[in-house]
Formats: C-alpha cells, structure tokens, sequence
C-alpha cells in the first residue's frame, strides 16, 4: 500500500480533558503518515522525519483537527432550515413533516442525500448519526451515497406507527423494513445501523415495545431518538405516559435505554433520570443551535458533568441553522455560558470529535488521529477571514481555537480528507 505523509500543525482531544489533563495532543510541527487509510504515526516532524525520509511529504497550510463528528442530524430537513416562527411540535407539523413526506420518492431521497453528505463534507465533517424518514428507501439513498463517499455513517428507518398520513408505518412494517435495512447494509463499508422511533409520542406503545425487542436482537445497532427537548413536548409526553417517573422512563420501559442508546437534547432531565442515563451508559448529543433556534432552553452542562453523564455535539440541522461542527461547537459554549459554565475550547473540540465518536460506539475507529485509527482529519484556516485573520495573529492556540468556533464556520475548513485523501477543497481562500 501506499504510504502518504502530511506535515503540519497537529492538534486533537482524545479524551474529556476535565477527566484527563493530558488529553490535548499537539504538534506545532507535527508529521502525519497514513498507510491504507489509517494513521501508522503520528508526532514531530523532526522526531519522524527520518524514519519516513523516503515517504513524499505534503505539507498543508492549516490547523489540522480530527473530522468532525455530528452526533445528531436530519438529512431530509436540509431543504427546511431556517423556517420560521415555531416552536418544536407546531414546527413539525408546518415545516418537517409536509418536507419528509417527498422522500417516498427515491430520486428525491438521492439528491438531498447527496448534496447532504457533500455539505457535511465541505464542513469538515466526516462522520455523523443521521436521521433519514420513515421510509425505506431514504435509508438506502443515504447509506449508498455515504458507501460512494467512504464516509462512516450510522442512521437508520425512522419508526412512527402514530405519524401523519404520509409517514406512518405499523409494527409489523417498521419491523421488516429495519430487519430488512439491516441484513442489506450491515458489515458494509463503513456504515453502521441505529434503530430510530422518531419520539416517545410518535409511536404506539406496541412499536417502542418492538423497538426494544429489535434492540435486543441486533445488539450491535445503536438507538437513536429524542429527549426531553421542549418543554411543551415534555407535557405531552408526561400527559400520555401518567404512570412513568419521567421523560427517560418511558423509554426505559421500553428497554431503549442502554450503552449504546443516543439521545438528542436531554435539556428538561430530572436529577433521577440524569443517575439512570450514568447507570445505563446511555449518552446525550447536545444541540445548542437547534435548541436556540426553537426556543426550547439551554443544555445544562453543570447538571451533566455532575452526573458524569456521556456527551457529544449534534448540529441537528434543519432545526439546527448550521452545519458547521465550528460553530455548533461555539454555540455550546454561549448555551453554557448562559447557565454559568464556561465551555473551554478544548472541551468543545472534544464534543465536536472524539467525544462524539465514543457516544457513536465507533471512538476506536475515528475521532483522535491516534496510531490505528482512520484518518479523517480537517484542515482550518485561521485566516479565511480578514476578521479571523486580524483576532488570531497574535493568538497562542487556545484563542485560536476559540476563535475558530466563535468566528468560523465552513469558510474555516480548507480542505476535508476522508482515509487520508482529500475529498474536498476549498477554491477560493
């Protein structure tokens, strides 16, 4: 195979660096060798360099970052960000749902999923847990476009017997569509499968009962679905289920909660369910920007902390008004901010990386540029604004990095490698 060797400022956070004060990991002047799309060494240029002295060295201008992972998005809302004036259930029901209906049609479900996976891409972001819709062949339009990509992908049929007419399945179809999905895709480039009830209130009681026992058959799906987001959605969620202790409860009678359960939001938790998510192993994708977009609160990241609670940063587009991880990640440290935490901006680089690869299940594969992990990696450029450029002359590298995520989005990404090629590149700087 062949071997390809990158010089240039290396930077990553494997770990959650308040647990780990060693968890950033930076090489001002770093040498990264890549073999058969994975990492083979990694560290100074002149502690390598000799070793790879035959190795053709390509060196990029540029911040290099692990590639972001988004840990909760919906690739069918693409055509319907920034639409206006609701919050979440009227949002829905004016925006979302007339929009995921036009996925019954396949051409349709190609393009968006096309021009979606190119977005997150141009974004620096190379792998990401996607929510398609309730139908079938939305799933096979996104998974064969991200198998064209070689990006590492992990989404699955949304279930929601209790939809509106257009989008609604029963358990007995839910049921042989995922089996379905699941036999086709699993063990498949680098895809992996999520079982999907949209929420607690679009399903029958049956189908989150099936849900769980599709858990229990396939044990290496994740779950995917939303929790405790809006405050009104957390009424109707209380005024329907009266016999549950809370939001999570529900879920957890369903046996939907476990180590490999992701739950987006998590913002209206009791201190109860906060102990049952660090028991379960379960973990939150926190959403800042669709969060702020709907009015529906901000993240308590003290609560989470105390709780030592599994995180990792969604962009949730379309109600998310950005693709950018950057800016995602700058948005978390505002919604902190607002509750009196101050996010550092290494902790946001974790979220937005290896954090949100270990609440994946797939941090062994992606999310550190550590010796044996593929590599997917961003190059940022602190100076792809004038105003970037003018905050960060003088900066040493934490401002830099906070200023890249209060003041970049996707003009910061130079270029996006996917196993240690470039897929895209920005032409103009």
């Amino acid at each position: 195979m062949t071997i390809h060797a990158y010089r240039a400022e290396l930077l990553s956070v494997g770990q959650d660096p308040r647990d780990a004060p060693d968890a950033v990991r930076h090489e001002a002047d770093g040498l990264l060798v890549v073999e058969g799309g994975a990492v083979i060494a990694r560290g100074a240029y002149a502690d390598l360099a000799e070793r790879y002295a035959d190795v053709p060295v390509e060196t990029l201008p540029g911040l290099v970052v692990p590639g972001f992972v988004d840990a909760h998005v919906h690739y069918p809302q693409t055509d319907r960000i920034a639409s206006h004036g609701e919050q979440l259930l009227d949002w829905l029901d004016r925006h979302i749902f007339p929009a995921e209906k036009a996925f019954v049609d396949r051409a349709h479900a190609d393009a968006v999923a096309a021009f979606f996976l190119d977005e997150l891409l141009r974004n620096g972001t190379t792998s990401a847990l996607v929510y398609p819709t309730v139908h079938e062949q939305s799933v096979d339009a996104l998974f064969e476009a991200a198998l064209e990509r070689r990006m590492r992908i992990v989404s699955g049929k949304v279930l929601m017997d209790l939809g509106p007419e257009g989008l609604r399945d029963t358990v007995a179809s839910g049921r042989a569509e995922t089996e379905a999905l699941i036999r086709r895709w699993r063990g498949r480039g680098r895809l992996g499968y999520a079982v999907t009830p949209r929420f607690a209130l679009a399903s029958t009681d049956a189908q989150l009962a099936d849900a769980g026992a599709l858990v229990a058959e396939h044990p290496d799906v994740l779950i995917h679905t939303h929790l405790a987001e809006n405050v009104h959605e957390c009424a109707a969620v209380e005024a329907r289920f009266t016999e549950a202790a809370d939001y999570l409860d529900v879920y957890d009678r369903f046996c939907l909660v476990t180590a490999r359960s992701v739950f987006a939001h998590g913002i209206h938790l009791s201190d109860r369910a906060c102990a049952r998510l660090h028991e379960s192993g379960a973990g939150i994708a926190v959403c800042p920007s669709s969060n702020l977009f709907l009015g529906s609160g901000f993240f308590n990241f003290g609560q989470a902390d105390r709780h030592k609670l599994r995180l990792g940063l969604g962009t949730d587009v379309g109600a998310g008004t950005s693709f950018s991880m950057l800016y995602t990640a700058g948005l978390a440290y505002q919604a902190a901010l607002a509750r009196e935490e101050r996010l550092d901006p290494f902790r946001a680089l974790w979220l937005a990386t290896a954090g949100s690869a270990a609440l994946l299940h797939i941090g062994d594969k992606v999310g550190a540029l550590e010796v044996g992990q593929e590599a997917d990696f961003a190059v940022l450029d602190c100076a792809a604004t004038p105003l970037l450029a003018r905050r960060t002359r003088e900066a040493d590298l934490a401002e830099r990095l906070f200023a890249l995520q209060i003041l970049g989005d996707d003009r910061a990404v130079a270029r996006t490698y996917v196993l240690g090629e470039c897929v895209w590149q920005r032409t103009q700087p």
